[in-house]
């Protein structure tokens, strides 16, 4: 008796631990079924596009983006739609020379083809100075510039002003002026500083001195305004960059017909180089040499644009050293650099003149124009 009892109550134990495998099994199989349902993949793609949207325009450099693209196959499918490579932001696409190589040349071209007019302007940049591609370059840069951005019109600007790709008869003054007139008037800082000159100058333009004077007077305006949005409130109440050196304040330095805020003692900072402009100056510095045989490369080290022809670029008229692509290049490196190298005063003296240097300052402007004021 006892012996069948406890048999049964074998069986008992054996037919619930069945009950129970067979529950485990069910609730093994659940997260199956929940897998087959993700939730991920349930969203629609127009989510999915517009979170890549938003990641491409804030992305601080091309690693942030691809990370994120290889994490799993769907971001990798859709990463390179045409509304994702479009909203690209100048930071996602921007290309060391040293890193040039094919698959770049590509991704920049599908960004390209997909409108965004920042990778239109730089493979533009590449393709006309770097690649000798000027008909594709043009095209490309003209592109960004139909969507009204500055820096390629500007740039087409300049290639009018300098017949660049060209002969010396394919220059076309009042091109360029009208160019640099589109760009100023959208804000391009060196549009403005460049059609301030040419006025003054009466390049390309009927001279009028007074309106060069008020463009110039705007470049400088939106110089120090572009400085102090990129500085935090605390850096701006401290006054890190922005400091005054009272020996300098009475002191004048002209230059074409404007001071520069440098020019009274204030140091500020140097305005943050193009991506496109820093590719062209570390291609033919670091990478491939010069950009030909008797061709020079603009001295102001913020613009890397080489001549397209042996003697393209105008020299300093004073002391014939320095090359520049336009008057602006020119301004900037004045203020910067050259104004220190400049060997007006020594060729003076190695000819034989005096200088009365006690109460007068020597002043030399950005067209190479002596001038001297009483302190």
């Amino acid at each position: 008796m006892l012996n069948e009892m406890e048999m049964k109550r074998g069986r008992r134990r054996m037919d619930f631990t069945s009950e129970e495998m067979g529950c485990w099994k069910k609730l093994k199989g659940t997260p199956k079924s929940a897998e087959d349902s993700d939730l991920f993949d349930a969203l629609p793609d127009d989510i999915v596009l517009c979170i890549l949207c938003k990641l491409s325009s804030t992305a601080s450099c091309p690693a942030d983006f691809i990370s994120f693209l290889i994490t799993c196959k769907r971001f990798n499918g859709l990463g390179l739609h045409s509304l994702v490579l479009s909203k690209a932001c100048e930071e996602m696409i921007s290309v060391k020379a040293k890193n040039w190589s094919e698959s770049a040349h590509r991704f920049l071209k599908l960004c390209a083809d997909s409108g965004n007019a920042e990778a239109c302007y730089t493979l533009g940049m590449i393709r006309f100075y770097c690649l000798q591609n000027r008909g594709s370059g043009a095209s490309l840069m003209a592109k960004a510039a139909i969507s009204s951005y500055e820096p390629a019109i500007y740039s087409l600007a300049v290639i009018q002003f300098n017949g660049s790709g060209g002969s010396k008869n394919d220059k076309n003054l009042r091109a360029g002026v009208s160019l640099c007139a589109r760009a100023a008037f959208l804000g391009h800082i060196n549009a403005l500083r460049e059609l301030g000159h040419c006025l003054q100058d009466g390049y390309g333009v009927r001279q009028n001195i007074a309106k060069g004077r008020r463009f110039l007077i705007q470049a400088n305006a939106k110089e120090l305004a572009a400085v102090l949005a990129t500085e935090t409130p605390s850096a701006q109440n401290a006054g890190s960059w922005l400091t005054w050196n009272p020996l300098l304040h009475h002191r004048y330095v002209s230059v074409a017909g404007w001071t520069f805020l440098s020019d009274f003692g204030y140091n500020v900072p140097v305005p943050e180089t193009h991506p496109a402009n820093r590719f062209l100056s570390d291609w033919f510095s670091d990478c491939e040499g010069s950009p030909g045989p008797g061709l020079r490369l603009c001295s102001h080290s913020g613009c890397g644009r080489p001549e397209t022809r042996r003697h393209e670029f105008r020299r300093c008229s004073v002391c014939g050293a320095a090359n520049y692509c336009s008057r602006a290049c020119q301004a900037l490196d004045w203020k910067l650099r050259h104004k220190a190298e400049c060997a007006t005063v020594e060729r003076w003296l190695d000819d034989g003149g005096e200088i009365e240097a006690n109460g007068i300052d020597i002043n030399v402007d950005v067209n190479g124009n002596v001038e001297a004021m009483e302190s």
